[in-house]
C-alpha cells in the first residue's frame, strides 16, 4: 500500500530539486570569451550550438520535475480517494502502458 506522507514528501523534494536547479540555471554570458573574435568562427558557432542545445536541456528537466512533481502530487491525493486495486492498476498500467520519447525523437 503506498503512503500518502511518503508520496507528498517525494512530490515535495522534486520540486525542491527544480527550484535548485532553477537558482542555477547556465549563465549564458559565460560564452561570451568563446565568440569572435576572441575564437576561431567554427569553435564559436559550435559554442554557441552547444550552448543552445544545453539551454534546451536545461529548461526541459526543470519543467520534467516540476510536472513529476505535480503528477505526483495527484497521485498522492487520489490514493486517499482511491482502493488499493484501483491504485495497484494505475501503477501496472503506468509502467506497463508508459513510453520513454527520446529529445531527439520528439
Amino acid at each position: 500500500m503506498a503512503k500518502t506522507d511518503s508520496i507528498n514528501g517525494n512530490a515535495n523534494l522534486l520540486i525542491e530539486i527544480a527550484g535548485f536547479l532553477q537558482e542555477g540555471r547556465p549563465d549564458a554570458e559565460l560564452t561570451t570569451m568563446a565568440r569572435e573574435p576572441r575564437t576561431h568562427e567554427d569553435v564559436a558557432r559550435q559554442v554557441a550550438r552547444f550552448a543552445g542545445f544545453a539551454d534546451d536541456q536545461y529548461l526541459d528537466a526543470v519543467a520534467l520535475l516540476a510536472a513529476l512533481s505535480t503528477r505526483l502530487r495527484t497521485v498522492g491525493s487520489d490514493f486517499v480517494k482511491i482502493d488499493d486495486d484501483t491504485a495497484q492498476r494505475f501503477l501496472d498500467d503506468m509502467l506497463r502502458y508508459g513510453q520513454y520519447v527520446a529529445p531527439e525523437a520528439r
